[in-house]
């Protein structure tokens, strides 16, 4: 396989990164309304925003998307970083792209001083689960969440 890069998506990137999100979406069986998804573009687009994005480059076709968030946290001083989501395009698994976009965020985390990265995941997500436990701790906290409008 070709090596892997991992950029910070720019504008232009929103034709490779839609069928990825898209993706993401068909996963989780979920469609999140288009006008959310622009919202979410113009989110990671803006450096005020505590968003960020990243896609996984295989020469020139993105295979993988990452997006994270920076929060406070009543622990600590330092910031949290929530990795919202992470997808790989099916005929992209496998390949280390995953963990490469886990070690991306990873990275901007130390940069930026957050104490800790975390995630979620669905419990029927058996195969990406085997890569988090390779990468990361299982804290044994359950969500629960209460949906508004």
């Amino acid at each position: 396989m070709k090596s892997v890069e991992i950029k910070p998506i720019h504008s232009n990137d929103f034709d490779a990164w839609l069928p990825l999100w898209k993706g993401y979406q068909r996963f989780y069986e979920v469609d999140i309304p288009e006008s959310v998804t622009l919202k979410t573009w113009a989110r990671f687009l803006d450096p005020l925003e505590p968003m960020h994005a990243a896609l996984a480059m295989v020469g020139e076709q993105a295979s993988g998307l990452v997006h994270w968030i920076y929060h406070r946290s009543t622990w600590t001083v330092e910031d949290y970083c929530y990795l919202q989501d992470l997808f790989v395009a099916d005929d992209a698994r496998g390949s280390g792209i995953g963990r490469a976009l886990i070690e991306h965020v990873y990275a901007d985390a130390r940069r930026r001083g957050a104490s800790r990265v975390y995630w979620l995941t669905h419990e029927s997500n058996h195969n990406a689960m085997q890569l988090y436990d390779r990468v990361a701790d299982r804290s044994g906290f359950i969500q629960y969440r209460k949906r508004f409008a």
